[in-house]
């Protein structure tokens, strides 16, 4: 029994006399103070309606507009709900004291920074419309408020840099090495943004490649940019040494511990990252990592990288060149995985083999058809060529075919069209519950260089030396949002289907196509009876179900095999609780770091091309 003194019980008796007297106050409370409400509302309503199918979605738009009569750009379903996944995401997933999403492996951890560093792109700017259109804009309450939210993540963002495994990613893959740099480039591009648009009084563009001096007008988060700009350019030059011309006659090698397998994942990341350093590295003169040549000689360290080094737009427009002519694509338009070369064989006495591109890889991935998106539309920007803007999108319209968009509302909506169905973006394994790590990541990637490549482009262009950009003129600006705005209703059907995966606790799973609504009852027994059966391409689905350890993809070296084997342990499939509701989004790895980044990203792509520009 626990015994109270007097003074210990009338003190918890007032206590409580004034959490009753708060409550009941606290009408007049939040009348008296916007600030209060403006919690008091994000608190207590819900982000987006629980209701009817994805399909029969009314448009929550026409009731919460974007903007109201004073002009004043207001967060709108839309945004509300990215803020919310990206607290669910960075509060369930991410623990500050490692620097890490401790249930993500290397390369997707490398991911969930970009999709982070993105999503503060995104708030950003979103604020800027509320400051800009108010010269005289007293800083309030609510400003703090958004301030405060941005600094946080991006803390977290600064402590993953500390987190993320650096060491080990520079042995692995060339693929997982360049995420690194579309990372990283993604967060300079982030604190160069938020610096110009919030702390530059002066209203001068912040210049990226002759940064002030750090002072009471610059926003703290400058100093991490050379940090951030190191890590880009050690992981670039580690990768940029996978590019091969002794076979197929160019293009990038996937793994160095692997047969040579030229994929088409690691030549658009190439692309990305070869345009974005061209565009975005502000140069750097860190000279770590040092090497020691022999005992005697002292050690020596990276020499300077310039900013917008010619070098890297020239890898970017020869990589998509031989993209463009490898063979990569299929029937429907859409990227295959890659080739082998036929008759090669390692080893002292081995063989090239033809040396040519000539075993393919049918298999699809969603994310295939994204990351080259954000190449082509640097490559727009630096060379002014409009056929990159339209290799991007036409590439967009193959793969919304692919996700049966034009089958959807029919009695053959739920047949699989090549990239998903009912007009719902899926990944081959998404149906039967058997994606790995990988697969779960891919739909996010896609989504997110897809608001790059659909971001309204510039008026004008740079001109600096040698470094040159490009602007659009009315016509072709024009051209390009229409094309991109024509896409909102697909995206619109691609987030609503995601959003209503979430769970009681927020979290989203990896199968957005699974029927909503009324059809979600006999969903179980559709699964049993094969309903949902994927049509088998000629391809090898090593993303999810590991490489095949045989001639055709491993080295003759036992060691190296066996090095191979190691690496693929960081996606064994973990524990996952039992639920006494069945839900097909609780099947295999279940919901996931890089799960809730597809939600963030399909509705992230909603906001920047579509909700914002209302």
């Amino acid at each position: 029994m626990i015994v109270r003194s007097r003074s210990q019980t009338l003190a918890l008796a007032v206590g409580i006399f004034l959490l009753i007297l708060g409550l009941v106050r606290l009408p007049q409370l939040i009348a008296a103070s916007p600030g209060i409400l403006n919690i008091y509302t994000r608190l207590t309503q819900p982000i987006l309606p629980n209701g009817p199918p994805h399909d029969e979605y009314c448009d929550l738009h026409q009731k919460h507009p974007a903007a109201t009569t004073d002009g004043l750009v207001r967060p709108s379903i839309t945004h509300a709900a990215l803020l919310n996944t990206l607290e669910v995401m960075q509060s369930h997933f991410y623990t500050i004291w490692q620097g890490q999403w401790p249930g993500a492996i290397d390369w997707t951890a490398a991911v969930m920074g970009t999709q982070v560093s993105a999503t503060l792109t995104a708030m950003t700017e979103a604020w800027r419309h509320r400051t800009s259109s108010t010269p005289s804009h007293a800083y309030t309450q609510e400003d703090q408020e958004h301030e405060n939210t941005i600094n946080r993540y991006f803390t977290q963002i600064t402590t993953f840099y500390f987190g993320e495994n650096a060491f080990s990613l520079r042995t692995q893959a060339y693929d997982d090495m360049l995420w690194v740099v579309l990372g990283w480039l993604e967060a300079v591009s982030f604190v160069t943004l938020h610096s110009a648009l919030h702390y530059n009084p002066s209203g001068v563009p912040y210049d990226i490649s002759n940064p002030p001096s750090l002072n009471s007008t610059q926003w703290y988060a400058q100093q991490f940019v050379p940090q951030f700009a190191h890590r880009a350019r050690v992981f670039y030059d580690l990768a940029a040494k996978g590019w091969d011309t002794s076979l197929c006659g160019g293009g990038m090698v996937w793994n160095p511990h692997l047969a040579p397998y030229k994929n088409a994942i690691t030549n658009q990341l190439f692309i990305s990252a070869s345009i974005g350093m061209y565009l975005r590295f502000p140069g750097d003169d860190n000279a770590s990592p040092f090497t020691f040549k022999n005992p005697v000689r002292p050690a020596t360290g990276l020499p300077p990288a310039r900013a917008h080094d010619p070098q890297y737009l020239e890898n970017a427009v020869e990589a998509y060149q031989w993209l463009q002519t490898s063979g990569m694509t299929n029937r429907k338009g859409l990227y295959v995985d890659g080739f082998h070369i036929q008759g090669w064989i390692g080893g002292k006495n081995g063989s090239t083999g033809t040396g040519k591109c000539d075993l393919r890889n049918e298999q699809v991935y969603t994310y295939n058809q994204g990351v080259v998106l954000s190449g082509l539309r640097g490559l727009w920007e630096a060379t002014g060529s409009r056929s990159y803007l339209e290799d991007g999108h036409q590439l967009i319209q193959n793969v919304i075919a692919a996700t049966g968009w034009d089958t959807r509302g029919t009695r053959w909506r739920w047949q699989w069209s090549g990239l998903g169905r009912n007009g719902v973006m899926e990944e081959a394994c998404d149906s039967s519950g058997t994606c790995s790590q990988n697969g779960h990541t891919f739909k996010g990637i896609f989504f997110h260089h897809l608001a790059i490549f659909c971001g309204r482009l510039p008026p004008t262009g740079f001109i600096a030396d040698d470094f040159i950009t490009f602007g659009a003129d009315d016509r072709i600006a024009a051209w390009h949002d229409n094309k991109c705005e024509g896409y909102g209703p697909w995206l619109r059907n691609n987030a609503q289907a995601a959003y209503l995966t979430r769970d009681h606790d927020g979290e989203y799973g990896t199968w957005w196509g699974i029927p909503a609504g009324n059809e979600h009852t006999n969903a179980r027994s559709m699964i049993d009876e094969d309903g949902f059966e994927v049509a088998p391409e000629d391809g090898t689905d090593y993303r999810n179900k590991d490489v095949p350890l045989d001639d055709t993809w491993t080295l003759p070296d036992d060691q190296r095999r066996q090095h191979w084997e190691s690496m693929e342990k960081q996606s064994e499939e973990m524990e996952m609780p039992e639920k006494s509701d069945w839900d097909p989004n609780n099947r295999g790895r279940g919901r996931t770091v890089e799960t809730q980044s597809g939600g963030l990203a399909v509705l992230r792509a909603l906001w920047n091309v579509v909700d914002s520009r209302r």
